[in-house]
């Protein structure tokens, strides 16, 4: 039995299938019919996640990054990434009584890390995050009338994008790419 990851090979053999009774697809059309075939919208996003496991059998295995945010109050921090963007506290960690905060927070695949500590990032921060429906999350914010942002959408060249800035100026473009 092949499995998407016998994608192109599949796409390959629908092609020459087909031509053998005088249809002419091209290979791209036929990589959008193997890819549909799967369950996925497009074949660039089965392609994502052909190379997705591609790189989970490096022996490396590099994961995506976490970015390090500065924050100088965890009650404005919480408000703002739990309370407003909707992500979890998943845990927090501090050396000992009355020192600084160190934690996570997520949202279904993105994990961010929140820092009091003076040294391990400077406010102000960027971070480009791709998400699937960018107008459904920006109606999701809408909906809360957070009292100190309302983002919207704005269409870029590369696809339409969100921009939010925490109350510390650490930004996050989320971006739902072409």
């Amino acid at each position: 039995m092949r499995d998407f990851r016998d994608a192109k090979l599949m796409a390959k053999t629908l092609r020459q299938a087909l031509a053998d009774r005088d249809i002419s697809l091209t290979h791209s059309e036929t990589l959008e019919i193997v890819a549909r075939q799967f369950g996925f919208d497009q074949w660039n996003i089965l392609s994502a996640k052909l190379d997705e496991v591609e790189g989970a059998k490096s022996p490396i295995g590099i994961q995506p990054p976490v970015p390090i945010f500065r924050i100088f109050s965890v009650e404005k921090a919480m408000e703002f990434y739990c309370g407003f963007l909707g992500f979890t506290l998943d845990w927090e960690h501090r050396f000992g009584e009355n020192t600084p905060l160190y934690c996570q927070v997520s949202r279904e695949n993105m994990q961010l890390h929140l820092s009091e500590h003076s040294g391990d990032a400077s406010p102000g921060a960027g971070a480009f995050v791709r998400v699937r429906d960018v107008r459904t999350y920006q109606a999701e914010l809408a909906a809360k009338h957070y009292r100190y942002m309302n983002p919207g959408v704005e269409e870029a060249p590369w696809g339409l994008e969100m921009g939010v800035i925490d109350p510390f100026n650490n930004r996050i473009t989320f971006c739902q790419q072409n």
